[in-house]
């Protein structure tokens, strides 16, 4: 049976470095052809969208991509939890993705909730890793307190959902230990 796992989580959580163990794992085992990367299709669904009039209609045209590769593990960087938590925080709006997740439901996703140690030296230390491989985070920075807040804002969405998810807190960064556990709970180990 094929994995629909999303992996959602604040900035700063390590979201794209666990979700690059657990592809290699889910790429290697199940690649078929030997000549293009198709077992198991990454989608980084949040490149400037969420938060913006742009979610919605993106995250269905996400779903529908989904409802054809429902045969293909599918992992997806973020997707409506951060669109619902992108809206309330920067522009105090509310929407309703309980349709969107009987759909993601019925596809048979699961989240994979990435979250950090609310320690702001932990946080600093990440911001300064992020600014060095990428300067242009620097234009859309916050302050540690910010990244806390909006991982509370997560964590209330998460409690919300109808879809199962797994809770890995990257206390350690970079940890194998983290995307073991996702493995095993997915049963892939």
């Amino acid at each position: 049976m094929p994995h629909h796992l999303i992996f959602e989580g604040p900035e700063l959580a390590g979201k794209s470095w666990v979700m690059s163990q657990v592809y290699e794992h889910l790429e290697k085992k199940y690649n078929q052809s030997g000549v293009v990367l198709d077992g198991c299709h990454w989608f980084n669904c949040d490149v400037g969208i969420f938060g913006t009039e742009y979610g919605q209609p993106v995250i269905e045209k996400y779903l529908d991509i989904a409802a054809i590769l429902t045969d293909k593990n599918i992992l997806m960087e973020k997707l409506h939890i951060s669109d619902i938590v992108y809206n309330r925080m920067h522009f105090k709006r509310e929407i309703n993705y309980a349709a969107a997740e009987k759909k993601l439901k019925g596809l048979d996703f699961k989240i994979i909730f990435i979250t950090f140690p609310e320690n702001e030296q932990i946080i600093e230390q990440r911001i300064r890793d992020r600014l060095n491989l990428y300067p242009h985070y620097e234009r859309i920075l916050k302050s540690p307190k910010w990244y806390i807040s909006q991982q509370a804002e997560y964590r209330k969405e998460m409690e919300k959902s109808q879809l199962p998810y797994l809770n890995i807190n990257t206390e350690r960064f970079p940890d194998p230990a983290c995307a073991q556990k996702i493995l095993k709970w997915i049963k892939e180990t």
